[in-house]
């Protein structure tokens, strides 16, 4: 954190397997879209000598960007693992996409880690959603630091950005957050502008000075030294008001000069224990120099301020059955307890999971135990395997360094797990565990999916099992009424890439279709009709007529048939024929297509012939006994009502409420929420809704979140159902 010994590049660099938990820092980048995260994570690897100075592996791949999508994109869709080594200690990157839609990969990526760097851009300043993950990680306690980028800018303001960052993230304590290092500018330019050319350290009163491609340390001269003082000051009692040395405060306002060494042990402690969040600057390397201006600051920070593994408590853990299991915190010889962060698919080794190990050690060749949490409702099938673990490496861009066991609190890369999805648990075959999960987002925009051709129609379901197994913010719903295949996403970029991903990886083609929600039908009066189904076309005839009576019945109680035929007017084997018909007829709807629910069918008379009348010809003879009664009665079409909530923040309180109620939404009511937040519950019609993931985020500028959960079916207005009648006479 301060102006250490640092090892030069060919002891840094490719970090492998870690041979205990104290050697390794697993640290996740946090920040919107466009912050700088992925260059940020380069930059951190070129000052580690992990790559050559063009940013690339020196055997060959690049740093992060190797999938194709996101080449295509030019932005982050998925997590990925950037391993260095600095000082002795191997460093876990985990960098995440910053768009809304890829959370889940974000979510993945705060399991795996054991500290979170918020870079947030110096131009752009701080989103609503980097605000809330930061809620989320001060929940759990994860220890974070901030990293300022894009230093660069025309209107970069360090100062004010740190400012910002004070009084975002601060909270009820400001001074928690305070900036280690000042940026130094350099000379105008013949545009007006100041470069970033080196970084004041405020703790060690030195220089640090970038210009020339390597940081060199110097003193500070002339009007800088009052500049430090007065930032320094600031950043000791800062520091000093979180130590857990209760004196220090005392001797430091008594005057006493408090060494060096003891702030930089305290402000690392308080790092660790997620208490104080210091604010970094960073920027890449210029072309052809070695260091990017602050990479050497934050490295220093990652494995001297962040906590090791065994300062990580690990996840709930249970038997199979559900009996708690208390294990030793991330222990080598412990038991076997590993989860899969991430599935992917790679065109040259197949299948590969990114596994994070919390407890024992996972060895190549080991068969381990596969524990599913059978995410059913998302199209995830239960599993309780067991596996072979094939080649574990670390991951580097396009390159896969094998090696040959993963301890407690490490990385790696396993292949050849045909059974584990993402959020798995991998334990011994002979002591089978299971990890609670994580918190996943629901996917809650609909697309709803067709084969292009035939030869897609045979590949479509293994495509689309494979892409909910390695993303399980994805849901795949087989609609029973709709007969439509859908894929719940958590929003159109995530569509996007999931319709890439089906088409590049996996060779299938889909046309997407308007997606249709669940409709019903109802009787809105009582009805009768009369079924007569005749014909002699010589042989043997077909003869049925029965004359049924319809009544409609309250909500949720389906179809009810009674029988009151006396005298054998219909004889007794064939009144279930009649039945099968009517409920037949029901399910294919009656108006528009959509199945018939709520009424009670009465049979009252009918006639049959002795030779000619057959199950078929009655059950013939009940749907269109149906039909005509619904050519003379109003049918009324049902359509489902969602319970919505959703928690926004009070400034758009009252844009949100409008919108729900020109949804046709009725509003239950509102409860307010840690965090200047505001619940609001309403119910909604589902056919208004199908696009309010993407609504939603744009109403409340990213910072809004919502649930639905079916309430029932409602008669649709008049105005509304007409519109959908006509809509369906049309696709007929």
């Amino acid at each position: 954190m301060g102006d250490k010994a640092h090892t030069h590049p060919g002891a840094a660099g490719r970090a492998q397997a870690a041979d205990r938990p104290t050697s390794v820092r697993n640290v996740v980048l946090v920040g919107h879209s466009g912050s700088g995260k992925t260059t940020l994570v380069e930059a951190l690897a070129l000052t580690a000598g992990a790559v050559n100075r063009a940013g690339r592996v020196e055997d060959g791949g690049t740093v992060s960007d190797y999938d194709e999508i996101e080449h295509r994109q030019q932005r982050s869709v998925q997590l990925s693992l950037v391993p260095a080594e600095w000082n002795g200690i191997k460093v876990n990157l985990l960098d995440t996409p910053g768009y809304a839609d890829f959370v889940g990969e974000l979510r993945a990526g705060l399991r795996a880690a054991d500290a979170a760097l918020f870079v947030v851009s110096a131009a752009d300043g701080v989103d609503g959603s980097t605000r809330m993950v930061w809620d989320e990680c001060a929940a759990v306690g994860m220890p974070r630091a901030i990293v300022i980028t894009h230093l660069e800018a025309a209107r970069a303001d360090f100062e004010e950005m740190t400012r910002v960052c004070a009084e975002t993230f601060g909270g009820d304590d400001p001074d928690a957050v305070l900036p280690l290092y000042l940026p130094l500018r350099g000379p105008e330019g013949p545009d007006g502008h100041r470069p970033v050319t080196g970084l004041i350290g405020l703790l060690t009163r030195k220089l640090f000075d970038y210009s020339s491609g390597e940081r060199v340390a110097n003193e500070p001269v002339g009007d800088q030294v009052p500049l430090i003082e007065e930032a320094r000051g600031r950043l000791i009692e800062g520091i000093i008001s979180e130590s857990e040395d209760e004196t220090l405060m005392d001797r430091y306002l008594g005057g006493e000069d408090v060494d060096v060494k003891t702030l930089i042990d305290d402000a690392e402690r308080a790092v660790a224990r997620g208490v104080f969040f210091p604010v970094l600057a960073a920027a890449p390397a210029a072309p052809g120099a070695r260091q990017g201006l602050g990479t050497v600051e934050l490295l220093d920070l990652i494995t001297g301020g962040f906590p090791t593994p065994l300062e990580h408590g690990t996840p709930q853990v249970t038997t199979p059955d559900g009996r708690p299991r208390e294990l030793k915190p991330c222990d080598p010889d412990a038991p076997l307890v590993a989860e899969v962060v991430k599935t992917s698919s790679d065109p040259y080794v197949g299948r590969l999971s990114l596994v994070r190990v919390f407890s024992g050690t996972l060895r190549a060749d080991q068969t381990v135990h596969v524990s599913g949490h059978g995410l059913s409702d998302r199209g995830h099938e239960d599993h309780d395997v067991d596996e072979r673990v094939g080649a574990l490496s670390t991951p580097f861009g396009k390159v896969q360094r094998p090696v040959s066991h993963v301890i407690a609190g490490d990385l790696a890369c396993v292949a050849k797990l045909s059974r584990a999805e993402t959020g798995d648990t991998l334990s011994s075959k002979d002591d089978p565990l299971v990890m609670e999960p994580w918190d996943m987002p629901d996917p809650l925009l609909p697309l709803a999916i067709e084969a292009h051709s035939k030869a897609d129609e045979d590949k479509l379901s293994q495509g689309l099992s494979r892409l909910v197994a390695e993303d399980p913010t994805m849901r795949l719903e087989q609609n029973q009424d709709t007969h439509q295949v859908v894929l719940w996403c958590l929003g159109e970029a995530h569509a996007d890439v999931a319709l890439e991903r089906l088409r590049s990886r996996y060779g299938v083609q889909v046309d997407v279709v308007p997606h249709r929600v669940s409709l019903r039908e109802t009787f809105g009066s009582d009805a009768s009709g009369r079924g007569r189904h005749v014909k002699q076309s010589g042989g043997h005839g077909q003869f049925a007529i029965c004359e049924i009576e319809v009544e409609p019945l309250p909500n949720g109680s389906g179809i009810e048939f009674v029988d009151k035929v006396v005298g054998g007017a219909v004889p007794r084997q064939f009144v279930p024929s009649v039945e099968k018909g009517i409920r037949a007829q029901a399910q294919r709807g009656v108006a528009a297509g959509h199945p018939l629910v709520d009424v009670r069918v009465t049979l009252l008379d009918g006639k049959a012939h002795s030779v000619d009348s057959s199950d078929a010809a009655f059950q013939t003879a009940g749907a269109l006994a149906l039909r005509e009664a619904a050519a003379d009665a109003k049918i009324h079409l049902l359509e489902p009502v969602a319970e919505v909530s959703v928690l926004v923040g009070d400034d758009y309180v009252g844009t949100v409420m409008s919108d729900l109620s020109g949804r046709r939404g009725r509003v239950l009511g509102t409860e307010q929420s840690p965090g200047g937040r505001t619940l609001i519950r309403a119910e909604v019609p589902a056919i208004e809704i199908g696009r309010y993931a993407v609504d939603l985020r744009s109403l409340s500028h990213g910072t809004a979140r919502f649930s639905r959960r079916y309430v029932r079916h409602e008669p649709m207005p008049p105005q509304v159902a007409e519109r959908v009648k006509g809509e369906a006479r049309a696709a007929s």
